[in-house]
């Protein structure tokens, strides 16, 4: 087995009092908070010995008998999450539910803050929904423009465990929420359980610069751990690289959390990139082992090309090819899922073992 090696050498993020003080106080500039200044000033004192004493986790109990180390003290947040998928998973598995669909809105874009006008892919996200309702799915829609609207909607950045060993990185997300760091609100434990409990997933999105949206790309880097991930933090005492270093080297099955569900994609953009984000996101997903539902449900296209975005919308209601396109695509994945459900469907790489499953 290799030696364990794990590289240090960044240069300290560590904050002063005083500018820890003047980055804290920063969110309470509006003059409404001066009467409550004593107040504030014994919050803030709380604030620092919580940050300098790097206490992430401040809730916790112990482990139990279910993992690795029973007598580790693991998060609360964590657990909760945790719960959370495997009661999904629990409903994705029960042969009597009503079959699910999730619906995402990958557009940032909202009439509910600036710029004051809803999305064209919300519009598409509206047309989809009601091809699924009537083919007898429970349909879960993920507004990602929430992120940019919604009082308390983040997703953290990942912090990219993952590539110092896939055994540190867990399942679901432990990186979040760290409550020293301030780094809360952390949206991707409600959005957990949303791709668990789903049969078939249907993304809609815009290009952006061609890319993924902020939001967007948020999310499909936060469902990493989904790809491999560790479901025991206390096999690795929580963030412990050498201690992860260890067990992946023992020989990891970087298990696929999201195995077997269909997808599809529709990506729309107005002068370039919406082919690349469309392959993107489709090679993302057959990496994670979901399942094309077929060539009609990957849709990529322009709406209203090399036209002013001014008239955006318009162009949408006149492209009736594109919003047929995306009706179909919607078809084609409920249609997978049905298949899949009533035993109808195999897949044909089911039986073989991968190699490198990395």
């Amino acid at each position: 087995m290799a030696s364990i090696d794990v590289r240090k050498g960044m240069p300290s993020v560590e904050l002063s009092r005083e500018e820890f003080e003047r980055r804290y106080r920063g969110r309470f500039k509006d003059p409404a908070f001066e009467p409550l200044r004593r107040e504030l000033d014994a919050i803030v004192a709380v604030a620092w010995d919580g940050y300098i004493n790097s206490r992430k986790s401040p809730v916790t109990r112990k482990a139990g008998p279910s993992f690795a180390d029973p007598d580790y003290d693991i998060s609360e947040d964590w657990l909760t999450a945790r719960a959370a998928i495997l009661a999904a998973q629990r409903r994705h598995d029960d042969a009597g539910e009503t079959p699910r669909i999730l619906l995402i809105n990958g557009s940032s874009r909202s009439d509910q803050t600036c710029p004051g006008e809803m999305s064209k892919t919300w519009r598409l996200v509206k047309i989809a929904e009601p091809v699924f309702q009537e083919m007898g799915f429970a349909v879960d829609i993920l507004d990602l423009s929430r992120l940019a609207s919604e009082f308390g909607r983040q997703i953290h950045p990942c912090k990219s465990c993952v590539s110092t060993s896939m055994a540190l990185c867990h399942w679901p997300c432990s990186c979040y929420p760290n409550y020293s760091l301030g780094q809360t609100d952390d949206w991707m434990n409600e959005i957990y359980p949303l791709w668990v409990a789903a049969h078939g997933i249907m993304i809609v999105a815009p290009v952006n610069w061609y890319h993924a949206p902020t939001g967007l790309k948020a999310m499909i880097d936060r469902l990493v751990c989904a790809d491999g991930g560790n479901p025991d933090p206390s096999s690795t005492h929580g963030k412990r690289p050498d201690e992860a270093k260890a067990l992946e080297l023992k020989g990891w099955p970087y298990p696929k959390h999201l195995d077997g569900r269909h997808f599809a994609v529709v990506v729309h953009g107005d002068a370039a990139g919406a082919e690349t984000l469309r392959r993107s996101l489709s090679d993302w997903l057959t990496d994670m082992s979901l399942v094309q539902a077929s060539r009609t449900a990957e849709v990529d296209g322009y709406i209203g090309y090399m036209q002013p975005y001014a008239t955006s919308h318009q162009a949408l209601d006149q492209d009736e090819a594109f919003q047929q396109e995306t009706r179909n695509a919607a078809h084609a994945l409920g249609n997978a899922v049905k298949l899949s459900r009533a035993g109808k469907y195999e897949r044909p790489d089911g039986d073989l073992d991968v190699p490198n499953p990395k």
